[in-house]
């Protein structure tokens, strides 16, 4: 299969992306993922995550 560049709104990723968010919200799974997301930002990760953050603002990886 060949890959076709859609350039700049491509619908294909937009459609995939949509589906699946869809997918997930309707798993259930949602709050288990936000109540996991909280601890680590509230917990011995939020050092880390903050300096990730930090990097990934800065656009360049090189740059941080």
């Amino acid at each position: 299969m060949t890959s076709r560049n859609e350039g700049e709104g491509n619908r294909s990723a937009d459609r995939d992306y949509r589906k699946d968010t869809r997918d997930f919200i309707e798993s259930g799974k949602v709050d288990k993922a936000a109540e996991k997301a909280k601890a680590a930002v509230e917990g011995e990760e939020a050092d880390s995550l903050k300096k990730a953050e930090k990097i990934g603002r800065a656009g360049d990886p090189k740059k941080a």
